[in-house]
């Protein structure tokens, strides 16, 4: 199991990984949204927004207008870290169940040609 300490530092790493992202790229698939990544086997929700900017850090501290995220990812902290490091792919971690994401299909569709 990682520790705290290394999903922030995979989610670190996850936005640095967004800004290298095509900035036309990003503008034609990215639409603003809250982004929660809730790291099942640490009881943690890390907390972000998605823009045409880029993706901001994460946080632990939930959005002060207290609305659910629009993208909702659940994972355990090893699989976090992994895909993070692209040593996990994600279709075949979503088929076979270790990646949950709670999203429009659209948004689904807009994830996917980002990463």
């Amino acid at each position: 199991m990682a520790s705290v300490e290394e999903c922030r530092a995979a989610l670190v790493k996850l936005v640095a990984q967004f800004d290298e992202i095509d900035a036309e790229d990003r503008a034609k698939h990215v639409v603003e949204r809250t982004v929660s990544c809730r790291v099942s086997d640490l009881d943690v929700t890390f907390h972000g927004r998605l823009h045409h900017g880029g993706l901001e850090p994460f946080g632990e501290t939930p959005p002060q207008d207290g609305q659910p995220a629009d993208v909702k990812l659940t994972l355990i902290s090893d699989d976090l870290v992994a895909l993070v490091n692209g040593e996990l792919d994600l279709a075949r971690a979503l088929l076979g169940g270790r990646i949950k994401i709670d999203a429009s299909l659209g948004d689904l569709l807009r994830l996917r040609r980002l990463l």
